[in-house]
């Protein structure tokens, strides 16, 4: 399992401004951004105990969670994801699946494993199963991407969280979110082995510092 180093840095819109100036100049919008921003839509789970938030809140070293996630409203790509933490360093593991098998899940049919599931889900089902994981909540917000070669770097923004209060009608293009309470705009820089210089200064922010940052314990934010 490979893993990346990922730095959340919490920014305002004057610093929005100053960092997209200098970031394209120097990196490249990702491929499957729209006019340079795309919208993305995720469905987070949890534990009855709320074993994720608990975790991330105490900060536990070793910690993981699950996702379903949907880019731009478009149904027809959408993907599972586990994301795990350790020492500080992120991994994500990704498969996609169909609307048919997204509706099983929501509607719990999917605790009847079907034939030649993919790994990733069957260890959902299964800790839906065991630990009686379940769709939380329906996090909403626009995100603005740069890609750099070396280093395989990644810089996005992410402004305007919206969350779905509990509801997780997660296919429902009709559903309703709110402004997740007094969420910042958030950079994250992730690299693989090395970040370069020329990325390392163009990020830095007088007064801004990495911090841990959850969209999702955001979002649970009214319970």
């Amino acid at each position: 399992m490979d893993f990346r180093h990922e730095w959340k840095i919490e920014i305002n819109t004057a610093d929005l401004f100053a960092l997209r100036s200098r970031l394209r100049a120097i990196m490249k919008p990702d491929e499957h951004a729209v006019n340079g921003r795309y919208l993305i839509r995720s469905l987070y789970f949890d534990t009855p105990e709320d074993k994720a938030l608990r975790e991330k809140i105490d900060g536990v070293n070793q910690r993981e969670k699950f996702r379903i996630r949907c880019y731009n409203g478009d149904s027809s790509f959408l993907s599972l994801e586990k994301k795990s933490k350790l020492n500080g360093l992120s991994n994500k593991q990704s498969i996609q699946l169909t609307e048919k098998q997204v509706q099983a899940v929501l509607s719990g049919d999917i605790l009847r494993t079907p034939e030649n599931a993919p790994l990733l889900l069957c260890e959902l089902i299964y800790k839906m199963k065991t630990e009686r994981l379940r769709p939380k909540v329906v996090v909403d917000y626009t995100r603005e991407p740069f890609v750099y070669g070396p280093g395989n770097v990644r810089v996005t923004f992410d402004y305007g969280i919206r969350t779905s209060l509990g509801c997780t009608d997660f296919l429902n293009p009709n559903l309703v979110t709110v402004p997740a309470g007094d969420a910042p705009i958030l950079m994250e820089v992730k690299w693989d082995e090395y970040l370069p210089d020329i990325i390392r200064d163009a990020v830095q922010i007088t007064g801004r510092r990495a911090a841990a940052f959850s969209k999702y314990a955001q979002c649970r934010i009214y319970g």
